[in-house]
């Protein structure tokens, strides 16, 4: 008995390996590029749940408004992040609102297409979880710093951390155009 092959490469379907990079691009119509220009929202808070986003370009802005309408940044992401994952944990409406704070390009991906390629490609979903994992730590360590640290040194922290301050690479330039307001929040 033959084992079945891919007709482009040749390869035993069994032996392929994922392309994660690959499926980051809007190939399928299951994920589309989309561009927004600064303080344009991506999703409000409320809306419907139902992709999942990669920042190929950009930075964006996660927030929470209260019921008394006070606001909070939650966190600030820029290119390789993913953002608006709650969808795959069976959240229906966003829980908080996505804003493009520079010229911004995402790469929305449906939860369905998401979900099957986590189940069946396993460089993807290890890829996906470590990314979560350390961005869960980076969200509590901000939390701490919020809770016992002085208005100086949470400033510090978040300038290097829009930095990229200490990641592996080149620092990525990101022209933000971040003001003291959005520092403060």
């Amino acid at each position: 008995m033959s084992k079945v092959s891919d007709p482009t490469t040749r390869k035993p379907l069994g032996k392929r390996s994922f392309d994660a990079q690959a499926f980051l691009d809007p190939a399928s119509g299951s994920r589309k590029i989309a561009e927004f220009q600064r303080l344009e929202f991506i999703f409000r808070q409320g809306d419907p749940s139902n992709h999942i986003f990669y920042i190929q370009k950009g930075g964006v802005k996660l927030s929470i408004v209260s019921n008394f309408r006070k606001e909070a940044v939650v966190a600030v992401l820029g290119p390789g992040e993913f953002f608006g994952e709650g969808c795959l944990t069976g959240v229906t409406l966003r829980i908080a609102s996505a804003a493009a704070i520079s010229p911004t390009t995402v790469l929305a991906i449906e939860k369905k297409e998401m979900l099957r390629v986590l189940h069946t490609e396993h460089a993807l979903s290890d890829r996906f979880i470590s990314y979560m994992l350390a961005r869960n730590i980076r969200l509590e360590e901000d939390l701490v710093d919020q809770l016992f640290n002085s208005s100086e040194k949470r400033l510090a922290r978040t300038i290097l951390l829009l930095a990229r301050y200490g990641k592996q690479g080149q620092p990525q330039k990101l022209n933000a155009n971040v003001s003291q307001e959005m520092l403060a929040e």
